[in-house]
């Protein structure tokens, strides 16, 4: 039997890291501290994890986090109005809106008051058409991560199948366009997608962003291809049925410790590539 290749992204993560360590201490002796504002609307004990993490992670880099804890009931207009504030504070570089906001928020507009030059989680339209062209400095976390796991273990992508099943704005569609622009053949899948087994049969590459624990199965992977599962649900259980198809799969990304330490060290590159940008001008 072949040997399987674990997609350890715990490793991918350090390698990146280890990198941003001389630029964030080349900035630091110019006297610049690159900055994330982190945007926590209400109590959800998920979203105060995540926040938490990512704080973390930046203090472990000697990159500064500013976390902003606003009530549950704030309106969309005052929640735009903290965003600007931070879009116009010289001192932050990158501005990260938690996700899901509470239902009274118009989600969508307080993305879209992000300002580009610190949209360094990919959230903004302007930032999906640029990586939708191939130039966006900063594409979505996730849809980043899976793509610096391929490169990091050499995983050929121009010329291959590859199956995306879910179409959101921040992860489906943006890790579809990005495999494009690298010379794969991309399919898109969803909840009205007929045949989805047979599709993914005809995979090379699977990317599992469905936000359904253990959802694929193991019979719909082919022998031989590399499976990428961007889920993260209760129980740390991914979107495709792990065991059944680590069996059919070439290479596969673990839950946890596969595409999330990546995601998060991709936010923290963004904002490091941001706070180089601003020492520029």
């Amino acid at each position: 039997m072949t040997e399987k290749l674990i997609l350890d992204g715990a490793i991918v993560a350090d390698a990146i890291k280890e990198q941003l360590k001389a630029r964030v201490e080349a900035l630091s002796k110019r006297g610049i501290i690159p900055c994330l504002a982190t945007i926590l609307v209400g109590d959800d004990p998920a979203s105060e994890t995540y926040v938490r993490m990512k704080g973390n992670a930046c203090k472990r880099l000697g990159i500064d986090s500013k976390r902003i804890h606003l009530n549950k009931s704030i309106s969309t207009d005052d929640l735009i109005d903290v965003i600007l504030q931070l879009n116009a504070d010289p001192l932050i570089h990158g501005i990260l809106l938690q996700h899901p906001v509470p239902h009274q928020i118009d989600e969508r507009a307080a993305f879209e008051a992000i300002s580009i030059h610190k949209d360094v989680d990919g959230v903004t339209a302007l930032g999906f058409a640029q990586n939708a062209f191939g130039y966006a400095q900063y594409p979505s976390c996730t849809p980043a991560a899976i793509m610096a796991i391929l490169d990091y273990y050499n995983i050929k992508v121009e010329g291959k199948h590859a199956v995306v099943v879910g179409r959101s704005p921040i992860l489906g569609k943006p890790v579809s366009q990005m495999l494009l622009n690298r010379n794969a053949t991309v399919t898109t899948c969803h909840s009205k997608t007929e045949n989805l087994a047979e599709l993914l049969r005809l995979a090379d590459i699977v990317v599992a962003a469905v936000g359904k624990p253990s959802f694929i199965q193991g019979e719909w992977i082919r022998d031989g291809a590399v499976v990428l599962d961007a889920g993260y649900n209760k129980g740390n259980i991914g979107d495709v049925d792990y065991e059944a198809c680590l069996a059919k799969a070439s290479a596969i990304t673990p839950v946890p410790a596969g595409v999330g330490p990546v995601t998060i060290a991709t936010l923290l590159k963004h904002t490091v590539d941001s706070a180089e940008r601003f020492a520029l001008h």
